[in-house]
């Protein structure tokens, strides 16, 4: 498949790398042109300008939030005035519900298909093709795209014919793990200060009552006061929360946890955590018990 691939972070860069070793002609685009020089390696084809990748049969974003989306997609020369009639703009971003509305209705305006594919999984997933993927938009787009799916991931889940409903689930999923996060957080701190060994503890929950990857990677994470360098940022955590917080009010949707986990990365990042990983909320709750993380 011809495909265009924009956002060569942690996660689009192994996701690009496995799109072209699975066979497709895949062309690479992002802002600091060098993170593209390891996928050309590789034998992607590097675009010198955005539209550039925006000519095959469809176009993948994967970008931190919504501003650098809508940057990508409004504008001369940008994804919206370049991509053909017909072709597909694969949005794997995790972003708000209302823009994943607005880029809806542009691209059908456009004569373009838009389908949301928000994906479950860290950079090192991604990295192995083990990806959740979840897409959400028209039928035969979604299957138009599963070749690529395919490729990076190891389930496909689709989700209906609205794009939004696949950002709502993605946001509803970050909003799970965080909770997840902060709450392992405040039990490990509570058998660390009574002299539990915490690697120990975590060991004995993840072979017992919560065998579930998350647990297991965030935990060890956590008892060992490790949160550099990111597999996914704070920064990127607390845009999830906010957008989970926008969602839920539109909705009418009380969620009393996620204004707790708003302040609680508000607490990290301005204490300097920009740079930690989104599991360094969990080691809060040490700090509040006045021991020692990784202790």
């Amino acid at each position: 498949m011809k495909v265009g691939f924009v956002g060569l972070g942690q996660m689009g860069s192994a996701i690009a790398a496995n799109l072209v070793k699975a066979g497709h002609e895949v062309t690479v685009y992002n802002r600091s042109a060098g993170k593209a020089d390891p996928l050309v390696k590789l034998g992607a084809r590097k675009a010198a300008q955005l539209a550039d990748a925006c000519r095959g049969e469809a176009v993948i974003t994967m970008l931190a939030d919504d501003n650098a989306v809508s940057d990508t997609v409004w504008g001369d020369g940008k994804l919206l005035a370049t991509l053909p009639q017909r072709a597909i703009h694969v949005s794997m971003s995790t972003i708000s519900v209302a823009l994943s509305k607005r880029l809806t209705e542009a691209h059908a305006d456009a004569g373009q298909r838009y389908i949301a594919a928000p994906v479950f999984g860290r950079p090192e997933a991604a990295a192995a093709a083990k990806l959740f993927i979840v897409p959400a938009g028209d039928p035969a787009a979604v299957a138009a795209c599963q070749p690529l799916f395919d490729a990076a991931g190891q389930k496909t889940v689709p989700m209906g014919t609205d794009p939004s409903v696949a950002n709502l689930i993605k946001l509803s999923g970050n909003f799970l793990i965080a909770a997840m996060i902060e709450s392992l957080g405040e039990a490990i701190a509570l058998v660390g200060k009574a002299g539990v060994d915490r690697k120990a503890y975590v060991e004995l929950l993840t072979a017992t009552m919560f065998p579930a990857p998350p647990y297991r990677i965030y935990g060890e994470l956590i008892a060992a006061g490790k949160f550099e360098p990111a597999g996914f940022a704070a920064p990127l955590g607390h845009k999830d929360v906010r957008l989970t917080m926008a969602a839920a009010e539109t909705l009418r949707v009380p969620m009393p946890i996620v204004s707790l986990l708003h302040d609680r990365f508000l607490r990290l990042l301005a204490q300097g955590g920009e740079k930690l990983d989104w599991s360094a909320i969990g080691g809060l709750a040490t700090e509040d018990a006045g021991s020692i993380l990784g202790a």
